[in-house]
Parts: C-alpha cells; sequence; structure tokens
C-alpha cells in the first residue's frame, strides 16, 4: 500500500522537481515508510512507501528494471507474484517482493502482463526509449488512480488532493458530477470533484504520448458470462468454498503483522475463521464493541474467536467517541463521501494496535444476495413484462404519493421506472437524493452542466451484457458498477490510508466474482441472506452468527445533527446554498424542515451537503 505520483511535461527539471515533491508530500499519510522520486528530461515520478513486502530499502520506489529502460511507481500488493516470477527464470531478481515482479514482467510482455496480475494496484511506468507512460488500475478499483490532462502535461497521483497540491490545477467545481454526488453520495468514475481531473476507471489502462491519452479496458465484468455453468449444487458448492479459501489465503501474503475486522457478522466471521486455519500467525482480530447492547455484536464476534483461537482486540467505543472522530475522519476524506466514519474509527484502532495489514467482509452482500434489493428485483422480473406494460399505471399511482415525502422516494422512483431493466430500477434502490428534491434545490444551470446521469448512462451502454447473466448476477454487476466502486472501496482505502493501514478485501478477488455471477439464480436465490455463501461453508460459523439476526451499530447523527452539530451543519449548508449553484432559499428551508422533522427528510439526506462544503471548503475548490 503506497501513494504514487508523477508529472510529464516541459517545464524543466528543477520545476519537475519542486512539483512533485509538493504533490508526493501530500501523500505522506499513504506511506510513512520511505518516499522516493525519480526526474529526469520531461518527467517526475513520486512515491510514498507503507512497507508490507520485502522491507529492505531495495525494494524503495520508483523502481528500475534490471535493462534501465522501465521506471515505475506502484500502489498495491500482487497476490500470485512469486507464480509469475516462476515464469521469469531468467530475470536478474534483485529483491524478494513483487514490485520487481510486476516490472519484471511487463519488461517481457509489455501490457499484456497486466492480465496476469491478481491484486489490488494501480500503477504507472515510464519508457524511457519510448517516451511514454502507461497506467493501469486493478479490476475492481480497489486502488485509486486520479490524473489531470492539459496540452502536453499529465499529471497524476492516488488522491485528488495530491494533485491540487501541484498548484496546477485550476480548483473549480465540478458541476457536471454534483448531481451523481448528491444522488449516490459520492462521485462517479470518471468524474471527481475538480473540473478536469479524473479518474482512472477500474479494469483500464491508459497510455500518455506526445501530449495524448488513450485508453483501453482489459477487464470487463459484464463480459465475464460464461457459456457453461454448474448444474450440480454440490459442486457449485465445493468451488465457492474452495474460491473463498484461496482468495484469503492470497490476501495473508506480507511480511508485516496482519489482522481482520471481526464485526460478529457471516462475512467477517467467514474472512476470520479461514484466516485461522490458513496461517495460524495472522490470527489478530479487531472488534467494536459498544455499552449499548442493542448495537453491540461483541458477543458473537467472541464466539468466533473462541472457537478459532485467535488472538481477539475488544474496543469499546461510546457514540461521543465517534462524535470525536468525526473532525479528523472528515478532514482525511480525498474524495467526498457520505459514509466511511466506521472505517476510519476502526482503522485507527487496529493500526494502534500494531498492524498495518487488516483483511475484511466487506462485499460479501453485493456478491451473494445479501440486501433485501435482491429478493425485490427478482420478483420484478418475474413480472417483467407486466410492469413494464403497466408503465403508465405506474406513474399515476407515483404521483399520488407527496413529492416532497422523502421517505417514499424509493417507492416513488420503482413506480416511476420506464422499465423493469436494472439501469431503471437500481437507481432508485441506491439513491440518497431524488429527481423532486434536486429539481427543488439545484439551479437550471446545474443540471445544465450535468449533461446526464453517469451511472445510469453506464449500465445502459452496458444493458445487452448485463441482461446475460441471471437475475441476482445482474444486481450484483450493477453494485459492482455502482456502490462498491464508488462508496464502498473509495472509503476503504482512503479511511485505512488515513491510519497509514492496508485493507484487503477477499470478496473483491476476480476469479470467487466471476464464479459466483456464473451460479445460476435457483442455487443463489436468497430464502435467507447469503443462503449460497452460507452453505457453501456449512458447519465453518457457530449456528448463534449464522441464524441471528442482522444487526449493526448506528451512529446516531439525527441525534448530533440536531444537537452537537447543529452549528457546524448549520454553517456549511449557508455557505454551500451561496455558491450559486443551488437556490440558495430553498436548500435554507430544506436544512430548517429537516430540524422540525417536515417531509420525512432523512439525516443522510442533509449530511451530503454539510461534507460536500466542508470538502469544497477544505481544499479552497470553487
Amino acid at each position: 500500500m503506497c501513494g504514487i505520483s508523477g508529472v510529464i511535461g516541459s517545464e524543466g527539471r528543477e520545476s519537475l522537481r519542486r512539483t512533485i515533491k509538493k504533490i508526493n508530500d501530500a501523500m505522506s499519510h499513504r506511506g510513512p515508510d520511505a518516499d522516493g522520486f525519480f526526474v529526469e528530461d520531461t518527467i517526475a515520478l513520486g512515491h510514498r512507501r507503507l512497507s508490507i513486502l520485502d522491507l529492505s530499502t531495495a525494494a524503495n520506489q520508483p523502481f528500475a528494471d534490471a535493462s534501465g529502460r522501465y521506471v515505475m511507481v506502484f500502489n498495491g500488493e500482487i497476490y500470485n507474484f512469486q507464480d509469475i516470477r516462476q515464469k521469469l527464470p531468467d530475470y536478474p531478481f534483485v529483491t524478494s517482493g513483487d514490485t520487481e515482479v510486476v516490472i519484471a514482467a511487463y519488461a517481457k510482455w509489455g501490457k499484456d502482463s497486466i492480465r496476469l496480475l491478481k491484486g489490488m494496484f494501480a500503477l504507472a511506468i515510464w519508457d524511457r526509449k519510448d517516451n511514454s507512460v502507461f497506467m493501469v488500475r486493478d479490476r475492481f478499483g480497489v486502488k485509486p488512480m486520479y490524473y489531470y490532462h492539459q496540452d502536453d502535461q499529465l499529471i497524476f497521483a492516488s488522491e485528488i488532493r495530491a494533485i491540487l497540491a501541484s498548484g496546477k490545477v485550476p480548483k473549480k467545481i465540478n458541476k457536471r458530477a454534483i448531481i451523481d454526488y448528491l444522488k449516490y453520495q459520492s462521485f462517479v468514475s470518471p468524474y471527481t470533484p475538480v473540473e478536469g481531473v479524473y479518474q482512472l476507471p477500474a479494469g483500464t489502462s491508459m497510455t500518455f504520448r506526445n501530449g495524448r491519452i488513450s485508453q483501453e479496458v482489459y477487464w470487463d465484468i459484464t463480459q465475464q458470462r460464461h457459456q457453461e455453468t454448474e448444474t450440480d449444487i454440490s459442486t457449485v458448492h465445493t468451488r465457492i468454498r474452495d474460491l473463498l479459501y484461496q482468495s484469503v489465503e492470497r490476501r495473508l501474503v506480507s511480511d508485516v503483522p496482519l489482522g481482520a475486522f471481526l464485526s460478529g457478522g457471516i462475512d467477517s466471521s467467514l474472512v476470520v475463521a479461514i484466516m485461522s486455519q490458513v496461517n495460524r500467525k495472522a490470527t489478530n482480530a479487531f472488534t467494536i464493541g459498544f455499552e449499548e447492547k442493542e448495537f453491540d455484536e461483541l458477543p458473537y464476534a467472541e464466539l468466533v474467536a473462541k472457537k478459532f483461537g485467535v488472538n481477539h482486540s475488544k474496543v469499546m467505543l461510546r457514540p461521543s467517541d465517534f462524535l470525536d472522530s468525526l473532525p479528523a475522519a472528515m478532514d482525511a476524506m480525498d474524495c467526498p463521501s457520505g459514509d466511511g466514519l466506521n472505517t476510519y474509527v476502526v482503522s485507527k484502532a487496529i493500526k494502534a494496535n500494531g498492524i498495518t495489514v487488516a483483511l475484511s467482509g466487506i462485499g460479501g452482500d453485493e456478491l451473494f444476495a445479501g440486501y433485501p434489493f435482491f429478493k425485490t428485483f427478482s420478483s420484478l422480473k418475474k413480472w417483467g413484462g407486466v410492469f413494464d406494460a403497466s408503465r403508465w399505471l405506474r406513474r399515476a399511482g407515483s404521483s399520488l404519493i407527496p413529492q416532497s415525502d422523502q421517505k417514499m422516494g424509493r417507492i416513488k422512483g420503482l413506480l416511476g421506472a420506464s422499465s423493469s431493466h436494472i439501469a431503471d430500477v437500481y437507481p432508485a434502490f441506491r439513491q440518497i437524493q431524488d429527481e423532486y428534491t434536486l429539481n427543488r434545490l439545484l439551479t437550471r444551470e446545474a443540471f445544465a452542466a450535468g449533461g446526464g446521469h453517469t451511472l445510469e448512462e453506464q449500465l445502459r451502454e452496458k444493458e445487452g451484457n448485463i441482461d446475460d447473466f441471471d437475475v441476482l448476477s445482474q444486481v450484483s454487476i450493477a453494485e459492482y458498477m455502482g456502490y462498491t466502486q464508488s462508496v464502498l472501496l473509495k472509503d476503504a482505502d482512503q479511511m485505512g490510508m488515513a491510519a497509514s493501514l492496508e485493507i484487503r478485501e477477499p470478496f473483491f478477488d476476480h476469479d470467487l466474482v466471476e464464479y459466483a455471477l456464473n451460479v445460476p439464480d435457483k442455487f443463489k436465490y436468497p430464502e435467507y441472506p447469503k443462503k449460497l455463501l452460507v452453505e457453501s461453508l456449512k458447519g465453518l460459523l457457530p449456528d448463534e452468527v449464522v441464524h441471528r439476526k442482522k444487526q449493526g451499530f448506528v451512529i446516531p447523527y439525527n441525534i448530533w445533527m440536531k444537537n452537537d452539530l447543529r452549528k457546524f451543519c448549520g454553517d456549511r449548508i449557508e455557505r454551500l446554498a451561496d455558491r450559486g449553484f443551488f437556490h440558495a432559499h430553498q436548500l435554507r428551508q430544506y436544512w430548517a424542515d429537516y430540524l422540525q422533522g417536515k417531509n420525512h427528510i432523512r439525516y443522510a439526506d442533509v449530511w451530503i451537503f454539510v461534507v460536500l462544503e466542508h470538502w469544497l471548503e477544505q481544499n479552497q475548490v470553487a
């Protein structure tokens, strides 16, 4: 886990050196163990290192291949690097980690080498002979990569704030992306909060040569449909079990202490259980406990820890501890997000216990139908013909729901959907702000700048491919394209790295995901949540964990925002209202309605405005 950066342009060596240092210094939290630079002619590369594999200084970056032609900066972990290394018997390796394997593979096979990599990664390789840079991001977008291109100059980094620190990017808000942020509580790829700064999409490579960029998709989740699927349930169970064990084992490769998040739920408990069986030295588990018994999952986590003999650390917290951590968590956001406080607090606690790498159970719900929407969409598709044919009747029913009632926003959105296709239905499931509220709060100019809704457009572009999958897998694919990339994985990276903690997610292993997406719905249907996952690992977890009612700590934002955080939130709402792309009076009234408990406005509906303004102020973006 590291931070990478680069500047390509004709500004002169000394200017490049100063610029890359500014960028690199802005990411010190991503790599406190070492920093390094490469500067020559028209390029400067920077690196911040959080040492995980091969802790020697020989593995510091930027890293050149044996020939000296290629120079690389690399962020992430390649779990199968030993297998790739064996395919390179003639290469004169001088380190034992994954970094040198990546650049050696590229020197031999070029961009085709990327398909061999199994892991999470974002990297850039400078070709000194060709005067070009090759950049690539992992299949799910676990590791970030942002860039800014203007004329013959390219600036890239692991964080948006680092690019802004260069002093060469206009700090202008990206109004085109505001609508997506308000709908989905984060900025959807390829856009960011800053105009001209983009995310390199997941599963995509980019080449910069002679001032021009070209992109190429090397992995697309919607194109992973297999012609033959399993017809025997016992075979499916065995394969799911084997793939999950393989995924966890891959993520235990480390030369520093390992641990795991253990919430007491099914997903994190399975990860800890498998860890304990695969590598006894890696069994450090951390659970956040609460005095409020209705939120406390500690008893279930203790059952798992006791059964598998793990070194279990319990961190007892009160709601006020989260409130105390809120300012630092908000300051840690490289990209505005309506979520992430839990991850920040837990990451801080784990790092304080001497752990540098932690496994997380996130992703299990999205892959194994853990949300009620999976069943909802399955029922909807079963009656898809009737649903599609009743469009006008549904819209008439939708009109009967008061537009101001945000509690009914999702139902209203589903009733008003154009069709039963996932592109028309999924947004209503995941949206924070509905169309009525956006129309009321945003100016006409803001809507004109938006130019369409990015996520919906991406889903429609892939409509033919997505329809080839069974219904439940269609929801999973939408989740991967939407929520997991924009919120779940982004928060895991930015909040974990704020604590200099590397978070690894076994449920985002592409071998496991590709297989599970091709399992027929008849085996995957969630008669109870995540039925296929539970039955594939039957007997591994205590029954009390498997069959208990799902719970979790609900951060009392609603109470805070009307009391302790009232002035904090109100001040930011006031300043956001004056930015010109909101109807000032309507936004202020919206805040007043929330404080008075009107129209079923939820804390999340308002919190995203507060976070946005805080981020814009902190980064001086106007």
